[in-house]
């Protein structure tokens, strides 16, 4: 079982784990209610994957330029300036919820939302190492999946009920409260210095961080190997459009939909005690890959409603590990002073690659169909994982040890 000692060691982490699991649980509620809106609005699983398209931008640039800025400026302060903007980007959605609903908000909001988290998410991976000390890296990586899984699998599924019930206008307004209480457990923490060498933020510290990560292959393959799979293997832009046309459901179907693949990632996230123990991250990277790709290349084929949530909690179960030993790859071979920069570039590609995906999803769905959609990206990514192992060997060998690894200067 996952193992919870950083949080008995240390009281900021505590902190921060608890603030985020109600922040994430409000966010996966929002990430329910915007894509059914639109699609009651619109009826298009195209409108559903331009939604996400819309916060890709946003997203991809304020993860570059906030990494700069978080190597630069306190940490803590960042989180707690982030997470007010974020509250009242949920609200602006609660109030258009209550007033109409318009199309544009439903754009608008997220995306300027994708742009903070290019803020939030990284500055908060970066105090992990911190916080924690390098031995236990890949544990608090296991813990922060298990958080956003628990948030993945409840917030789903209670969004779907919400919707149904209460309202979507409710769902927005208990985001809100979600980020009040991660801007309270930042607050709390000690203060997050940057590193007395780290640059100011801007053009030539972003280029100091791209010209580190080509540099190391090891790094690199972590990053394309999840765009991988998340471009092609991504299908959650049709969840709609399959709960409400194949599987003749509505909202509750379209919250388990999601859900199934955080019941999968939690489980995954929950037994990573034997994490630890294995030292060929890059292999263990590579295999979950392809298991994730099997599962949905198969999820595509079925119509049968319970046997298609077992295959994407079993594609969430692969992408799980695969995030825990990308995460452990990342953090012990990155200096302190590069920490935020690579956890912004991360964080792109980690958010940006699924908004690919959703639009790649919806594409193809909308030219042959909702199947041949997710069977041929399923497929796709398989074949990209086999590419980019052969081509990038040093990815596919590294080996880190954790306990002895110190960090790089």
């Amino acid at each position: 079982m996952i193992d919870l000692a950083p949080l008995r060691r240390s009281r900021d982490f505590r902190l921060i784990v608890g603030g985020q699991l109600l922040s994430t649980l409000g966010t996966q509620l929002t990430a329910v209610a915007v894509p059914y809106q639109v699609f009651r609005i619109t009826g298009s699983s195209l409108d559903v994957g331009l939604v996400s398209l819309a916060q890709l931008v946003p997203l991809l640039v304020c993860s570059l330029y906030g990494g700069s800025v978080i190597d630069a400026v306190d940490r803590r302060r960042l989180l707690v300036a982030v997470g007010l903007l974020m509250a009242a980007s949920s609200a602006g959605l609660g109030v258009n919820a209550d007033l109409g609903p318009a199309l544009w908000p439903l754009f608008v909001a997220p995306a300027f939302t994708a742009g903070l988290a290019g803020f939030a998410s990284p500055a908060r991976n970066a105090m992990v190492p911190r916080l924690v000390g390098l031995a236990d890296v890949p544990t608090a990586a296991a813990m922060f999946q298990a958080l956003y899984q628990f948030g993945s699998v409840v917030g789903p599924a209670v969004g779907g009920l919400l919707l149904a019930g209460a309202g979507v206008h409710f769902v927005y307004w208990a985001d809100v409260a979600g980020y009040g209480a991660a801007v309270a457990a930042a607050w709390a923490i000690a203060p997050q210095p940057p590193d007395a060498h780290a640059p100011r933020p801007g053009l030539r510290s972003i280029i100091e961080g791209f010209a580190y990560v080509r540099s190391r292959q090891e790094i690199l393959g972590a990053y394309v190997i999840d765009i991988d799979a998340m471009v092609f293997g991504m299908p959650r832009a049709l969840f709609p459009a399959l709960a409400l046309r194949v599987f003749k459901g509505g909202a509750r179907t379209l919250g388990f939909l999601y859900s199934s693949v955080g019941v999968g990632a939690l489980l995954g996230a929950l037994t990573t005690g034997w994490v630890t123990r294995v030292r060929r991250q890059g292999l263990a990277v590579t295999a979950a890959v392809l298991a994730w790709g099997a599962a949905i290349t198969a999820f595509g084929l079925v119509h049968y409603l319970p046997v298609a949530l077992v295959l994407l909690a079993v594609a969430g179960w692969a992408d799980v590990i695969s995030a825990v030993f990308r995460n452990t790859i990342i953090q012990l071979s990155v200096p302190d002073r590069l920490r935020g920069r690579l956890q912004g570039f991360q964080i792109g590609v980690v958010q940006g690659g699924p908004r690919l995906g959703d639009l790649e999803a919806g594409g193809v769905a909308s030219a042959v169909g909702i199947e041949a959609s997710i069977v041929s990206g399923g497929a796709l990514c398989i074949l990209g994982a086999l590419v980019i192992s052969r081509a990038l060997p040093r990815f596919r060998k590294v080996t880190l040890d954790p306990s002895t690894t110190t960090a790089p200067s």
